[in-house]
């Protein structure tokens, strides 16, 4: 064996007792168990390398690398993330002040209550004009009315004689 390649296993042999004592007693605690999977994880991708680098041979952890994730996956999350990054490249807008943004709240508002006020007026004028018309139109068929109920009295007395 090479050099390399020996102190690469030694490294991986001891990161693995070390994980072993950490998840194999009776009370484990995360934080120790974390440290303890990334040494493996770091020692283990460390093996691979030298391995790679004298035989050139593929890692031997290939398939337990990332488990978390399928390859269409992670391609798919990968060529989105670069569509992202590529489309964000352009100048980013500013926003208006608060000050600003009051200012041209309160105009609008001031607008719109102004018209909201012209129209409940006219309005107001209209419905008195209609009111004082149909008080004309009323008063004129009572003249009509009045007439009317004579003449009904009258062709009752006549019928009655």
């Amino acid at each position: 064996m090479s050099k390399k390649i020996n102190s690469a296993l030694k490294d991986l042999k001891k990161a693995l007792e070390a994980h072993a004592d950490v998840v194999g007693g009776s009370a484990v605690s995360l934080k120790k168990a974390q440290r303890a999977s990334a040494k493996v994880a770091a020692a283990a991708e460390a093996y691979a390398e030298v391995v790679q680098a004298k035989s050139g041979l593929g890692s031997p952890f290939a398939a337990n690398v990332s488990p978390g994730l399928e390859d269409a996956t992670l391609a798919s999350l990968t060529a989105e993330r670069n569509s992202i990054k590529q489309h964000l490249t352009g100048p980013v807008p500013i926003l208006q002040a608060q000050e600003e943004h009051a200012e041209a709240h309160e105009e609008k508002h001031s607008e719109a209550h102004e018209e909201e006020h012209r129209e409940a007026h006219e309005e107001e004028h209209r419905a008195e004009e209609q009111h004082k018309e149909e008080s004309n139109d009323e008063s004129d068929n009572k003249g009509d009315t009045d007439d009317n109920s004579d003449n009904d009295n009258r062709d009752e007395e006549s019928k009655g004689n």
